[in-house]
């Protein structure tokens, strides 16, 4: 830890400390701190998500690790919430410190990586240097592999899931038509009899709906497609989640082309047959019940292009 000439009143810690239980490193910097200051003042970074990788612990349950550890030792323990400006953080953290001590003077301890490179406040900061290197995304990496055979484990993840936003997984369907749109391409799943239009979930690396799309059927069909055009958007009723009321699929729908010489179309991933199907003639006993609804749009607009050109 840095040497600390000037005296100050009132030491203020501030971290996400996102761990399962403190490291002897964690212990070490904050003992150092409390024998330097009457009075201590302890930042838990809050995120505007809930449950993820980097943030899976809420306020409470870390004030409550605090609290075990240290009783009352720490004059206070308050959430602090990330915001997108610098400016406005550094706001926030200058006037709680005042709202809990309105005299007396003040330094900042931060740890490496920490918030010390974004505060633009009016305290003086000192970055804590740890007895050994510990890396709180290593800490969870490891603590998620394990299942702890113990009552409060699996009351940890009930908690966990209650305690999160309810959520709504995107999806994309695709309409892959022939060049005169008089056919279309289905998929059939390996463990289902009816077929249903290709596509999938969002991945978290796609850039866009329309490369989702792309993905999902070079994935499915090997083919190529163009002329990527949006349709339409609905709540699909997916049978995985019919019992979750805090889950639920929402599909954007799209019609495309194949592109000449794009390739031949051949199952794969999680596809066990591909089939072009007469757009005329298909009925709804050949598609999946969730993707009914898809069906009839798609013809329906068909239809309508179809007049708008006569």
């Amino acid at each position: 830890m840095e040497e600390v000439k000037k005296k100050y009143d009132i030491g203020v810690i501030i971290g996400r400390f996102q761990v399962h239980e403190l490291h002897d490193a964690h212990k070490g910097m904050i003992e150092e701190v409390l024998s330097r200051h009457e009075k201590v003042i302890l930042f838990l970074g809050v995120s505007p998500t809930l449950s993820t990788k980097r943030n899976p612990l809420d306020f409470l349950s870390r004030k409550v690790m605090f609290e075990e550890e240290y009783g009352n030792r720490i004059s206070v323990i308050l959430p602090l919430y990330d915001k997108k400006s610098d400016y406005v953080w550094s706001k926030q953290v200058d006037t709680k410190i005042r709202e809990v001590f309105p005299l007396g003077s003040v330094v900042l301890y931060g740890s490496r990586d920490s918030f010390i490179p974004h505060y633009k406040g009016e305290f003086d900061v000192i970055e804590l240097v740890p007895s050994s290197l510990v890396s709180a995304t290593e800490i969870r990496e490891s603590v998620s592999k394990r299942v702890e055979r113990k009552k409060e484990f699996r009351a940890g993840v009930i908690y966990a899931c209650y305690n999160t936003f309810d959520l709504v997984h995107p999806v994309v369907d695709v309409a892959i038509m022939n060049d005169d749109e008089t056919m279309v391409l289905l998929g059939r799943k390996k463990d289902e009899t009816e077929f249903r239009f290709i596509g999938g979930f969002v991945d978290v690396t796609d850039e866009s709906l329309e490369q989702t799309v792309r993905r999902e059927v070079y994935e499915e069909t090997g083919l190529e497609i163009d002329n990527i055009q949006y349709i339409a958007s609905i709540k699909v009723n997916d049978w995985r989640y019919r019992l979750d009321k805090e889950r639920s699929v929402m599909t954007s729908f799209f019609k495309a082309k194949k592109i000449f010489g794009g390739g031949s179309e051949q199952a794969k991933d999680d596809i066990a047959e591909v089939k072009w199907f007469d757009i005329n003639k298909i009925n709804g006993t050949q598609i999946v019940s969730e993707h009914l609804k898809l069906l009839n749009i798609l013809k329906n607009l068909l239809k309508t292009q179809k007049l708008n050109n006569s």
